[in-house]
């Protein structure tokens, strides 16, 4: 039989001066938790679930198996900033990572890209100007249903657009799942891997960015072949997410990669229905207890279409700033999005509010 303990935070505050000070900066962002739940499960099944305030969590923590503790302690570890090239990336803040798909077939904006090496460097340059603190570049459409494409092919589209970045100076990941991709990318100028399959796919990829020692954003998807979205089981699509990600981070540091090179990513949209990403989204500071930063990409997704009349992706730029919102609300330190130039004014308006929060010290009680 197997057990297993999760720590969710559940009360989130602004500021520690909210609860008095007994709160704890979840992942090193500008979000606080003051009450948590310890869930425990039993081969899957949740055997108890318990409400406890930061001090009696403390007190309650000899108790509970060694696992709470270590998740106690990742819930507040400080993550350092990511090393693009000669560019920082702090992650005390959301960052916004910004997507140019260079794909015939993607589904919000497939094709736009493609054709026209200039028009893919118009809109990256645009990006960068709006504020983007990375460019993801991909070559393939992981959409339910696309066609698999050839690696050769993928280089062909990627290359160009991520040495045409370089020669800017951005800050670039390539969004690929195929070692020969990664390894091409990495030489033509990129900086980090974003990998839809976790480092699955080949078993070359993990011994590539394992040598490269570059940051790598490990995702959940069910499917383990072409199709990512299939096998998609669930007993408890939070906890087995987490109990996923946990186990690809683990085989990732096994394998040599840095643990400060890990971000983590609960696949949003990858075979897993509304309700599946609703109650992702929900419980997003739980994956702070694994100790990894967090991307969060629900930028044009499906489930906003589905949640308001079937509205086609290029008309979901209103539900992509509310989940955006509640990404930085739930202390997510990169925001993979379509629309950056708003979501960047957004952060800035929740950063701003942030700021008044931690400085407003009529909340202290004295």
């Amino acid at each position: 039989m197997s057990q297993s303990v999760y720590i969710r935070p559940i009360a989130l505050a602004s500021s520690p001066q909210e609860h008095d000070g007994e709160a704890i900066r979840l992942g090193g962002s500008m979000v606080w938790a003051s009450q948590f739940a310890v869930i425990e499960r039993r081969d899957g099944k949740v055997t108890s679930r318990a409400l406890h305030s930061l001090p009696d969590l403390r007190a309650a923590l000899p108790d509970l198996p060694d696992e709470a503790q270590v998740q106690f302690d990742n819930l507040q570890r400080v993550h350092p900033p990511l090393q693009c090239g000669t560019r920082t990336v702090r992650l005390d803040q959301p960052q916004v990572m910004g997507v140019l798909n260079v794909t015939p077939d993607s589904f919000s904006d497939g094709g736009q890209f493609m054709d026209d090496p200039q028009v893919a460097a118009d809109h990256a340059a645009a990006m960068l100007e709006a504020g983007a603190a990375i460019i993801d570049v991909g070559g393939e459409s992981t959409r339910p249903g696309a066609a698999a494409v050839w690696e050769g092919d993928e280089l062909k589209r990627v290359i160009p657009a991520v040495e045409r970045l370089a020669s800017m100076g951005a800050a670039i990941s390539v969004d690929t799942r195929r070692p020969a991709v990664m390894e091409g990318a990495l030489a033509a100028g990129a900086h980090m891997v974003n990998d839809v399959s976790a480092l699955r796919h080949d078993p070359r990829s993990i011994e590539l960015v394992a040598r490269a020692q570059v940051p790598v954003v490990l995702m959940h998807a069910p499917g383990a072949g072409e199709d990512l979205h299939t096998n998609a089981h669930y007993a408890d699509v939070v906890l087995d997410v987490f109990d996923w990600l946990k186990e690809r981070r683990d085989a990732a540091i096994a394998a040599g990669i840095a643990r400060e090179n890990i971000l983590l990513d609960p696949g949003l949209g990858f075979g897993k229905s509304l309700a599946n990403n609703l109650a992702l989204i929900n419980s997003l500071p739980l994956f702070h207890a694994l100790g990894q930063p967090l991307l969060v990409g629900a930028s044009r997704k499906r489930m906003i279409g589905a949640l308001s009349n079937e509205a086609p992706a290029h008309k979901r730029l209103g539900g992509s700033l509310l989940l955006a919102g509640r990404a930085m609300e739930a202390g997510a330190h990169l925001l993979r999005v379509h629309d950056v130039a708003e979501t960047v004014q957004a952060s800035h308006v929740w950063r701003g509010l942030r700021d008044a929060a931690l400085t407003d010290f009529s909340q202290v009680i004295l």
